[in-house]
């Protein structure tokens, strides 16, 4: 895939509960999360393989959990890649949660 004409931009799909990141318009990548009460619980990230390497992930992760700290939410990573993303930006460690038996029971729940 040829580089961007315009900058990726992210987004909250609330119904589909996750964040997507759009390269031109096109969805490029997503971070799912489910909430439990004032906790966002992310538990799937991905990049579609056609917009690798380009960096879309941090920004993805970067800009959901920056808009998880605006709503006044807390993080709770389940994901690998949102928990190895928080060990390496300690910026949001003071409203991450972490991943408890119960949550991830309660999550186990949800996801059916």
């Amino acid at each position: 895939m040829s580089e961007s004409s315009t900058p990726p931009v992210v987004q909250r799909a609330d119904a589909e509960h996750r964040y997507e990141i759009l390269v031109d318009g096109q969805r490029a990548g997503l971070t799912e999360y489910r909430d439990l009460a004032v906790q966002r619980v992310f538990f799937h990230t991905e990049i579609d393989e056609a917009f690798a390497g380009q960096g879309l992930a941090p920004q993805l992760v970067r800009e959901a959990l920056a808009d998880v700290r605006a709503s006044g939410m807390r993080i709770v990573p389940v994901c690998p890649y949102v928990a190895k993303f928080l060990k390496r930006h300690d910026e949001f460690a003071d409203i991450t949660d972490p991943a408890t038996r119960e949550v991830l029971r309660w999550l186990k729940e949800q996801l059916g």
